[in-house]
């Protein structure tokens, strides 16, 4: 016999006759079987763990740990103390969960955070998604826009902090411009406008990442589509709705989940912009108030069970966007 015999039967157990002898050959299980401990374990290329493992490693430094070690804070009366010295540090339960929550500035912070989304999110991707495709499409001199919309971005945030100070205060040059529409108290010490405009800073200067996301995501979508909607009649603005949306789907949940982990760690542009959270905490947001907490008034136990219910919410708000997105 010199073919190979394949019956029904052979082939519903995944097996199949030898080409040589016509002997049944052995099926993908019994070939698993008999591979040695050391394949089993780390698979038929072992190097490519080498390759894999100073990431791997980085992860659980960075990462892990911290995440592991702000758990156990969190369920224990925690105090940081010189180095070699020992202190109880005693089961409490959910003491400190109870701290935090019945914390008026740690519940106005998680609300904060909530309008912070609600506007930034939306903003980040309609607006990321409209620009980079007017930059993807032949206008007069593209180059220097992609590159003016990236600028924000790789600027540190001190300085663009400065240049919103300059834009926004009392006597800046929005309120000069509105005039009697101004708000008052102005932007960044309102109690209506503090996080707002935060919102919008952050929008600005986080676009031109997420441009570059959407540049990369719209290369890949067929150039053919758009000619058979251009034959078909379609006008430009439902060749967006019906190719360019469905086309950058992945980039813009992609858009959504970055720009949902920016928000959960919002902490330099109200420490900076609002000095600390102000007015009235009214731009304080959960990570400003962790550090608060830990940092500067030593109760770091508190502070991890804002960091645990933080990493929740943000899981919480990830897993919701994922299901809709799989409807």
């Amino acid at each position: 016999m010199t073919t190979a015999q394949i019956s029904p039967d052979d082939s519903r157990r995944g097996g199949h006759t030898s080409p040589l002898d016509g002997s049944p050959a052995p099926s993908r299980d019994a070939r698993r079987n008999h591979r040695s401990w050391p394949e089993r374990v780390l698979g038929r290329h072992p190097v490519g763990i080498l390759f894999g493992l100073p990431y791997a490693v980085f992860i659980a430094i960075i990462f892990a740990y911290p995440l592991v070690l702000s758990v156990y804070m969190s369920f224990h009366r925690y105090i940081f103390t010189a180095p070699g010295v020992g202190v109880p540090r005693p089961w409490v339960g959910l003491d400190n969960y109870r701290t935090a929550l019945s914390d008026p500035l740690v519940r106005q912070a998680f609300l904060n955070i909530l309008i912070f989304l609600v506007i930034n999110v939306p903003l980040t991707v309609v607006l990321s998604l409209v620009l980079a495709t007017a930059l993807n499409s032949a206008i007069p001199l593209r180059s220097f826009f992609r590159g003016a919309y990236y600028v924000p971005y790789v600027t540190a945030s001190v300085a663009v902090v400065g240049v919103w100070l300059f834009l926004f205060n009392t006597d800046g040059l929005v309120n000069r411009l509105l005039g009697s529409l101004a708000p008052n108290p102005s932007w960044l010490i309102n109690v209506h406008w503090a996080m707002p405009s935060i919102a919008l800073f952050v929008t600005w200067k986080q676009l031109g990442f997420f441009i570059l996301l959407y540049l990369a995501a719209l290369q890949a979508v067929p150039k053919e589509l758009y000619e058979s909607a251009s034959v078909d009649g379609a006008s430009k603005w439902r060749q967006f709705r019906s190719v360019t949306v469905p086309g950058v789907r992945h980039a813009t949940t992609l858009v959504t989940l970055l720009a949902i982990v920016t928000g959960a760690n919002l902490f330099t542009e109200p420490y900076l912009l609002t000095g600390g959270g102000g007015p009235d905490g009214k731009s304080a947001s959960p990570v400003l108030v962790l550090y608060q907490q830990g940092i500067e008034q030593n109760h770091p136990d508190v502070a991890a069970a804002i960091g645990v219910l933080l990493v929740i919410g943000v899981l919480v708000i990830a897993g919701i966007q994922q299901l809709l997105e799989r409807d």
